[in-house]
């Protein structure tokens, strides 16, 4: 891809900014406005380009529609443009978040702050199994229709699953084995199909998984041994450039980190964390930045989300020009076709210990409700999120205990 045009970095700003304000809701609503704004308002990418870019962000780790954020300023302005769209996305969703978290995780705050977090938490496990759902239908038709591919498909959720639960901050080493598994696969198979045609094959020596998730595996075993600020960034790092298939597997990738390995925070907290993250405008990966507050105040929540959202700048910066071969890189489809399903059980299954660590049998019921407006009924996350801080709210007031 070749940037377009030459769009003033003062109108990025403005443009990026306003978007990164008024953008609740999550991927969705990034989207939508991003299209509004950059091909039916202001014209500068044709609908084409607009489609291309979201294709291309949707193969890359970490947060895809900040990385739509990112490219779209970076074809209209270059680097300078990717560096200020990018933070102009990013910085009030921050600002909010961050301004939440001093609230929220305060050591005495108002009784109401505490009901309006507790009951906001008991819907966050609806939130996850509402995430893996959405999720299923196109990575399972992505597998094809063969028996083996989907016995493959429910092996990898199943895997991803047990694992949010069992494995904690080693999850991230079964999404990526998951899709070089997939490429292993495919490869042979495709290997066969050369061989009875009579072409030549590739061996072991020639074709390989590539360097991108696979030349991670040595950092994934040795970061989580680092405390202090060290582990703030490997958990960010996780969320930035390790996570596949959207926002919310953000969560089983900080979960265990943040409440059991490094007791940054407590299982209550971390749900208000998720909630917060659903809430306020902006990229949802933002939830990293609370968990950085709970570990090392401001500066944990600010070093948090530069290590989160920094690898999605390089791989637009970097990499923008050749997303269109990335595109056709088969091994990237084949690795993304393996670690889908893993993600989405991941997520699946991070709604156990979520719903496990809700302690009152009111917060039971707000759960309840959130998983019939969020599942049965489809309808949207911010609103439940609300509703069901506002009946924590009330059920402090009623004087229903508190966790």
């Amino acid at each position: 891809m070749e940037t377009t045009g030459r769009v003033g970095l003062g109108t990025i700003a403005r443009e990026w900014g306003r978007i990164g304000i008024t953008g609740f809701g999550g991927p969705p609503a990034h989207i939508l406005l991003l299209r509004r704004l950059c091909v039916e308002r202001r014209k500068w990418l044709s609908p084409e380009e607009f489609e291309d870019g979201i294709a291309a962000t949707n193969l890359l780790p970490g947060p895809a529609s900040t990385q739509l954020a990112i490219l779209t300023a970076w074809r209209l302005r270059g680097t300078p443009g990717a560096l200020v769209g990018g933070a102009c996305f990013i910085a009030p969703g921050l600002a909010l978040i961050l301004a939440l978290a001093v609230l929220f995780l305060a050591g005495d705050p108002p009784r109401w702050v505490l009901g309006a977090a507790a009951g906001a938490g008991a819907a966050v496990p609806a939130v996850a199994v509402q995430a893996a759902t959405s999720l299923v239908p196109a990575s399972f038709g992505r597998a094809g229709r063969g028996r083996a591919a989907r016995a493959r498909w429910a092996g990898y959720a199943l895997a991803g699953a047990v694992a949010a639960v069992l494995t904690g901050p080693w999850l991230v080493l079964v999404l990526i084995a998951s899709g070089l598994a997939e490429v292993a696969v495919r490869g042979r198979g495709r290997g066969r199909t050369r061989e009875r045609a009579g072409e030549p094959g590739r061996g072991p020596g020639r074709e390989r998984a590539g360097g991108g998730p696979g030349g991670l595996l040595p950092l994934a075993a040795g970061l989580p041994a680092l405390g202090g600020l060290g582990a703030v960034a490997w958990v960010a790092f996780k969320v930035g450039a390790l996570s596949y298939g959207g926002g919310f597997v953000i969560i089983p990738l900080m979960q265990d980190d943040a409440v059991s390995r490094y007791h940054w925070m407590t299982d209550g907290q971390f749900l208000n964390a998720v909630a917060l993250g659903q809430v306020t405008p902006g990229p949802v990966v933002q939830t990293v930045a609370v968990v950085g507050y709970a570990a090392a105040g401001i500066a944990g929540g600010l070093l948090a989300a530069t290590v989160a959202f920094a690898p999605s700048f390089l791989f637009v910066i970097l990499g923008g020009r050749h997303f269109d071969r990335l595109r056709a890189d088969r091994r990237v489809q084949d690795f993304l076709t393996g670690a889908g399903p893993a993600v989405i059980g991941a997520i699946a299954g991070s709604a156990l210990p979520l719903a496990a660590a809700l302690a009152y049998g009111w917060q039971w019921v707000v759960l309840g409700c959130a998983l019939l407006w969020l599942v049965a009924a489809r309808r949207g996350v911010v609103l439940a999120l609300l509703a069901a801080g506002v009946a924590g709210a009330a059920a402090t007031a009623a004087g229903l205990p508190l966790p």
